[in-house]
């Protein structure tokens, strides 16, 4: 089956997503707010660990300093991540990071006046606490700045690379530069010099978070928005909820993890990759030793992780077009574990970089694709719970696991082996490690459970597909039905969409632009447009919109969209009316559409069209055209006799449809056999004309200043 090209959000580039996003102008600012904050983060936690040490006299209590501080940034997370959730929930989330901003501003300037070194463990706590509350308001509010929920995965991609690496990069070099600009200008001196400089960090610091706090109160007001891509029923559930108390919203929230499986298996694989990764950073520097290559080999596996990490992240959009995301997270941690245990087992240093880069990138399309999840797939009222809980499970996980490796490594005595000749040391790491990847293994297979939605379709498949060339859509399917008479096209499209809608996914019905679509009669007649080629690039402008507005997010969110005169029919017609060259006309249509084309093409093939109105030029050269256009590619079209009643050729469409449904496919169509359907639509029932007639309501509609796609979401009978 054909794919889509690039035409999805998952076909187009990574820079070409990125600008999309980033053009949206409050997620630019909050972009921006987010390099601020993430800058203060790194720049606090290295430069309180430099300061501790001068605040304390003592030897043994320098050496506990840079303990004390990683454990009060992230006690704050294993205590109050709930309560985060709970308040991004309730309040409004642009007042909350204000707020905490303002906090974390005053706690930290609080430090260099003070100057007591166990004040500065209490407030590198206060701080901790308030970003708890921030990053839970903050994440939950994305999915609201953002012009359709598909953009979620370029917006989580986006705040990554600048989290974990260009705020990285600037706030390490920034302190070297402040540091550095000392010891070579001796701007400052005399025995206190050290103290002094880290505090001017400490302040410059705490005034990071007082310009991303005015910032977000100033600039980004849509960050008070709620429910922006929610149903009417999500949002009255949201005002119901507003009258809940804090232990009935946690409850609430408990209950939503307990009965929806796609968020109880997200968790119970993050549990797994958790403990895993926890393990890894936990034996890393052993690990190290027992390959006999010391702090050299120690730096080679840490760089390889995170370079892999990266290279997950970058992956995951593509990924995640080819496999849907349920599936793409739980066959992430079951790979991840299966390449610990290679990890574990490794004889030699440069299998076991291999190995720990191939886990950076499973991990890395992990995490990305379970935040991605908890944005498009959780609903407003409750992201910020599920944002709060799935941040308290990393820090709480990663750091008992790290606490408890070291441990279990002790209870394992130390072995010298000679594996073929290579000198290795066995000792507690490997066992850590491959537990690790078979704890990892088996909640990956239990969240692969829970989560799968497509389970009529092969895993498999879906594997291949994910390795090909040229892939097919794995998330929605498109049909579109091709003829040179609309009415037909129309009428069987109709009917089409009413079988479909009897299966197990929900059908969309998409009428041709060109028909209904009043901004395309509007434009070309204010315009005064009369030129074949002028009216082309109109109608390739009416189905551009259509396609990135309507079509595309149908089909991202996995329904089966019926498309009556997509694309060949028209094609056809410009091309027989204007002498037009048609190699030129596809390659508009292929900018047009991102090169879109349908999963299967029904071509209505009739010896004696009947005239449409308004007539075209030449029905023979357009029915000959269609007709080398299902010649050229014949995987993907199928061509049906038109001639005959309605009702007959729509039986046809449906014996040609479900000839393709074989296989892998199967569970896209209706489970009623296609002569059930037969019996009841031979004769020209009442059901049938009032389909088709529903049909060219919608599209008299859409003249009238409606959007173009109908929604059939399965057609009822009457």
């Amino acid at each position: 089956m054909p794919g889509t090209g690039p035409g999805g959000s998952g076909g187009t580039s990574t820079i070409h997503r990125a600008r999309r996003v980033l053009a949206i102008k409050p997620f630019r600012r909050l972009w921006g707010v987010t390099y601020l904050c993430s800058v203060a983060d790194w720049l606090n936690l290295l430069n309180l660990t430099s300061l501790s040490t001068k605040l304390l006299d003592n030897y043994s209590a320098q050496n506990y300093a840079f303990v004390g501080v990683i454990v009060t940034a992230l006690l704050p997370g294993l205590l109050f991540a709930p309560l985060g959730g709970l308040l991004a929930d309730r309040f409004d989330r642009r007042k909350i990071m204000v707020v905490c901003d303002l906090l974390r501003c005053g706690f930290l300037l609080s430090i260099a006046v003070v100057g007591a070194p166990w004040w500065l463990f209490v407030a590198n706590f206060l701080v901790g606490c308030c970003s708890i509350m921030w990053i839970p308001s903050k994440d939950a509010a994305v999915p609201n700045l953002l012009r359709r929920p598909e953009q979620v995965e370029t917006a989580n991609q986006l705040g990554m690379v600048m989290t974990y690496g260009l705020a990285v990069i600037t706030a390490a070099g920034a302190n070297a530069l402040i540091l550095g600009a000392n010891s070579t200008f001796h701007l400052f001196q005399g025995p206190g010099v050290d103290l002094y400089i880290a505090k001017v960090v400490v302040v410059i610091t705490g005034l990071l978070y007082l310009i991303s706090g005015i910032l977000v109160a100033t600039r980004i007001p849509e960050l008070s928005l709620r429910d922006v891509h929610s149903t009417p029923q999500q949002k009255v559930k949201r005002a119901d909820e507003e009258k809940f108390g804090f232990g009935a919203m946690m409850r609430d929230g408990l209950k939503f993890v307990r009965s929806t499986p796609i968020v109880r298996g997200l968790l119970i694989g993050a549990f797994g990759a958790f403990a895993a990764g926890g393990a890894v950073i936990g034996a890393a520097k052993p690990y190290s030793s027992s390959l006999l290559g010391g702090d050299a080999a120690f730096n080679l596996l840490m760089l390889a992780v995170f370079i892999g990490l990266a290279l997950g992240m970058a992956m995951a959009p593509k990924l995640a077009h080819r496999l849907p995301h349920d599936r793409l997270f739980g066959i992430s941690i079951v790979l991840a574990g299966l390449a610990l245990g290679v990890v574990a087992l490794s004889p030699h240093l440069a299998i076991s970089v291999g190995a720990v880069a191939f886990v950076g990138v499973c991990a890395g399309t992990a995490f990305l694709t379970g935040v991605t999840i908890i944005g498009s797939r959780v609903e407003d009222a409750i992201r910020g719970r599920i944002n709060a809980i799935y941040q308290a499970m990393l820090k709480i996980v990663l750091f008992g696991a790290t606490v408890v490796t070291p441990v279990l490594i002790g209870l394992v005595r130390q072995r010298n082996v000679d594996l073929f000749g290579t000198p290795i040391i066995v000792d507690g790491t490997r066992p850590v490690i491959l537990g690790g990847g078979l704890l990892a293994v088996l909640l990956g297979i239990i969240a692969y459970r829970q989560m799968d939605e497509r389970r009529t379709e092969k895993i498999f498949s879906d594997l291949r597909n994910a390795l090909r060339r040229n892939p097919r859509r794995v998330n929605g399917f498109l049909i579109a039905i091709e003829g040179t008479t609309a009415v037909n096209t129309a009428e069987q499209a109709a009917r089409l969409a009413r079988w479909l809608g009897t299966g197990t996914r929900p059908v969309i019905l998409s009428a041709d632009p060109a028909l209904g679509e009043q901004r395309f009669r509007t434009l070309v007649s204010d315009a005064a447009l009369t030129g074949v080629r002028a009216q082309a690039l109109v109608a390739a402008a009416v189905r551009a919109e259509l396609v990135e507005r309507q079509i595309q997010p149908a089909l991202d969110a996995g329904s089966v969209v019926v498309m009556e005169r997509f694309v060949d029919s028209p094609l056809a017609s410009l091309s027989a009316a204007g002498e037009l060259d048609r190699d030129e006309l596809e390659g508009l249509v292929d900018w047009a559409t991102g090169r879109l084309r349908p999963d299967l093409t029904v071509l209505l093939d009739s010896e004696h069209p009947e005239a449409p109105q308004p007539p075209l030029k030449d029905q023979l050269w357009v029915q000959k055209l269609l007709a080398e256009m299902a010649a050229a590619d014949p995987d993907r079209y199928v061509v049906v006799d038109a001639e005959g009643s309605d009702g007959e050729v729509a039986s046809r469409v449906r014996h040609a449809v479900q000839s393709v449904f074989v296989g892998s496919l199967a569970g896209l169509a209706p489970a009623e056999p296609a002569d059930a359907a037969d019996a009841a639509e031979a004769p020209e029932t009442t059901a049938a004309a009032d389909v088709a007639e529903a049909a060219v309501a919608e599209a008299e509609v859409s003249k009238n200043g409606a959007d173009a796609l109908p929604v059939v979401s399965k057609v009822e009978d009457r």
